[in-house]
């Protein structure tokens, strides 16, 4: 028998859940702003728009909000249409 149906994939370097990713690594840890840019960076991000506090995006609750609106508005049209005479 062939060994063809075997899945193919790519293993990539396991790191055990308990142990954190090492920051000398990992250049995502290093910051590439100067300590003053980051402080404005950090005052933008505290004040308007961005200081306030947000539920998740939820877009279920959109696709459903969407359907109800287009189905509504196929339904009035539909009732002016025979109101009217046209259908």
């Amino acid at each position: 028998m062939r060994e063809c149906c075997l899945p193919f994939f790519v293993m990539t370097e396991h790191r055990p859940e308990d142990q954190p990713p090492d920051p000398d690594q990992d250049k995502s840890y290093q910051n590439r702003l100067y300590p003053e840019d980051q402080a404005r960076v950090d005052e933008f991000l505290q004040k308007g728009v961005n200081s306030v506090e947000r539920k998740p995006f939820r877009p279920g609750l959109m696709i459903i909000m969407l359907i109800v609106v287009v189905t509504g508005f196929s339904l009035l049209s539909q009732l002016i249409a025979r109101w009217s005479g046209i259908y």
